[in-house]
């Protein structure tokens, strides 16, 4: 049944612009590897059969791109129609949603700052301890020492030195993303599940991974995630630890790229 509170119209509009593609539910379920069940809750408008959170927000984007419609346009009226905690838990309000290309200029600033920080850093920190090495210890002219004392030598101090202050965590996964192009993803899985990892169209796991299992993806463009026990592993992005990817028990699948990956970030 739909979730009440939810309106036919933004699931009907999903299912007529699959119908005038002539694309079947499998056939998009194959592409984007989202289980049939819960394309059809999306197109019932029953938002309590999706995982919520990024991964319904991840659902309604997939199915928009594969059935041609705008996937940002189709989210904002997502979340406009279904203002529910499960579905917009952890996501900015239509009404703050950034321009695009005010987000992009913000990050081509903030990566051109963080790469001279990384180069300035160093370079004082040499200058000042050279400077401070090469600079001989000024002597103090002794006093006349009274008659029959013993003057009694003084150690000079050791020169200090200056060290750079480490960057922050947050800072360093900015900078490794502006260096490499790339973001670094981790997987350690804690209990067995069936895992499939697709990086930029190429597929690097379908299989079954056991607890103690470690795989490391380098992803450029795009890496298409599928547990079918979300609980089961845990997912770090360049070093930072990831939200759980569901709840125990239930398969999900997440579509990961240098755009989005902060909506899969733990709150600091």
């Amino acid at each position: 049944m739909p979730t009440s509170g939810a309106p036919f119209g933004f699931g009907k509009k999903l299912r007529e612009a699959r119908e005038r593609r002539g694309i079947t539910l499998r056939e998009i379920a194959d592409t984007t590897k989202i289980s049939v069940s819960a394309l059809e809750a999306l197109e019932r408008n029953d938002i309590s059969r999706l995982p919520g959170g990024i991964f319904s927000r991840a659902f309604v984007r997939s199915y928009a791109l594969e059935v041609g419609l705008d996937p940002e346009e189709t989210i904002r009226e997502f979340l406009a129609q279904c203002p529910h905690d499960s579905v917009t838990a952890g996501h900015p309000s239509p009404e703050h949603l950034e321009d695009g290309d005010t987000i992009e200029s913000d990050r081509r600033t903030a990566s051109t700052f963080l790469r001279l920080m990384v180069i300035s850093i160093p370079i004082a920190a040499v200058v000042l301890y050279f400077g401070t090495v090469g600079r001989p210890t000024p002597r103090t002219s002794p006093s006349e020492p009274a008659a029959g004392a013993t003057a009694v030598p003084t150690a000079a101090a050791p020169a200090a030195t200056l060290a750079p202050a480490p960057a922050s965590p947050s800072a360093m996964r900015l900078v490794d993303l502006a260096a490499t192009g790339q973001l670094t993803v981790g997987l350690s899985v804690t209990k067995p599940c069936r895992v499939s990892a697709t990086v930029d169209g190429q597929k690097v796991i379908e299989r079954v991974m056991h607890a103690g299992e470690q795989q490391t993806m380098a992803v450029r463009r795009e890496l298409m995630l599928t547990v079918d026990d979300g609980s089961a592993l845990t997912m770090t992005i360049n070093g930072a630890a990831a939200k759980p990817l569901g709840p125990p028990g239930q398969g999900v699948t997440a579509r990961l790229d240098p755009m989005n990956f902060k909506d899969y970030l733990s709150a600091r």
